[in-house]
C-alpha cells in the first residue's frame, strides 16, 4: 500500500507504523531541517505488519507521545515548536502527525523493565537473569523488580528481529560515554513516567526508547515515547487483585496471534472482535492518563 500524499511534503520512507516526509522542496532527509512523522493505523507484532489496521490508532499513538513529551519536559526530544518550522502541516493529518527535527539515531533500542514479564520472564526461568542482569531468586511472572533494569537491544533493519545485547556491546556500538547517557536517560524517563502513570492508576511494566543526536550533538528522544506500541501498560487495581495479563496495549493482538499462528509464513487476518477490543483499550488508556 502506497503512503498517502501530504500537501507540501514528499514521502521518503515507511516504517512498520509511521510514514516519514520531508518538505516538498527538500532534496532528501540528509538536507532537511524539519520532518513530518505521520502515524498510520497499522498494527505490528512479532516484526510483522498485520491486517486489518486498528481504527484511530495513529491519532491515539500521537496523542500519547505528545502527552509524554510534555510531561517529561526536562528531557530533550525531537519535537519542533512553531517558531522552528516553516512548512505547514495539513489539517487532514495534523491529529496523527508530529513536526520534528532530523536526528542521527543510535542503533540501540533502550529497553527498561520495571516488572518481570514477557521474554524477560522466559529468560529468568532459564537463567535467573534478564539480558545478563542477575535477579533475585523466587520471583514470579509479573512481579515488580527490586528496581528497574536497563536491557538494551540492537536495532535490526526492518523485517529482521532486534537482538538483545549487553551494556558492554552498547559501549562498542556508540562509545562508553554515550552508552552511559542512554542508560541513565532511559532509567530516568521510565521512573518519572511510571510515577506519573501510577498516580492515575496505571502501571508501566516495561517500555523502550529510541534516542538520537541533533546537529549540535544534543541527545534527544526520537520517534515515539511511552505509547501503547512501545510500552506495556497495566491497570494498577486489576494488578493488585492478581491479574497480570490484562493490558492497555496491543497484548490482545499478541495473545491472539500466539494462540492462532505458529509464526511461520504470513500472519492471519485479525478478527473484528480482536480489532475492536484493541481499539477500545487504546482509547481507555488515553482517558485514564488524561492525555
Amino acid at each position: 500500500m502506497s503512503a498517502p500524499q501530504v500537501d507540501g511534503w514528499q514521502h521518503v520512507s515507511s516504517g512498520k507504523v509511521r510514514e516519514l516526509y520531508v518538505p516538498a522542496d527538500t532534496a532528501s532527509v540528509a538536507t532537511a531541517t524539519e520532518l513530518l512523522l505521520v502515524a498510520s493505523d497499522r498494527v505490528s507484532a512479532y516484526d510483522f505488519a498485520l491486517e486489518p489496521p486498528i481504527p484511530g490508532k495513529g491519532e491515539l499513538l500521537t496523542r500519547l507521545s505528545r502527552f509524554w513529551f510534555t510531561q517529561l519536559g526536562d528531557v530533550p526530544n525531537h519535537l519542533l515548536g512553531p517558531s522552528a518550522t516553516s512548512t505547514p502541516v495539513p489539517a487532514e493529518v495534523a491529529a496523527r502527525a508530529m513536526h520534528v527535527m532530523p536526528l542521527t539515531m543510535f542503533p540501540v533500542e533502550c529497553v527498561v523493565r520495571g516488572y518481570l514479564v514477557g521474554s524477560g520472564w522466559t529468560e529468568y526461568q532459564e537463567s535467573g537473569s534478564v539480558c545478563g542482569v542477575p535477579l533475585p531468586d523466587g520471583l514470579s511472572n509479573g512481579d515488580r523488580l527490586p528496581e528497574p533494569i536497563y536491557t538494551p537491544a540492537y536495532k535490526a533493519p526492518q523485517g529482521e528481529h532486534d537482538e538483545n545485547i549487553s551494556f558492554e556491546r552498547t559501549e562498542e556500538l556508540v562509545g562508553a560515554d554515550v552508552a552511559a547517557q542512554l542508560r541513565d536517560l532511559s532509567l530516568h524517563v521510565y521512573s518519572e513516567a511510571a510515577a506519573i502513570a501510577l498516580q492515575r492508576g496505571v502501571i508501566i511494566a516495561d517500555t523502550k526508547f529510541e534516542f538520537g543526536h541533533d546537529t549540535a550533538g544534543q541527545i534527544r528522544i526520537g520517534d515515539e515515547v511511552l505509547t501503547s506500541d512501545s510500552s506495556r501498560y497495566w491497570d494498577a487495581e486489576t494488578y493488585a487483585d492478581g491479574n497480570r495479563t490484562d493490558s492497555f496495549d496491543k497484548q490482545i493482538v499478541r495473545n491472539w496471534l500466539s494462540a492462532n499462528w505458529d509464526k511461520q509464513g504470513t500472519p492471519p487476518v485479525l478478527p473484528d472482535e480482536i480489532v475492536e477490543r484493541t481499539a477500545a483499550r487504546y482509547r481507555e488508556l488515553i482517558d485514564r492518563l488524561g492525555a
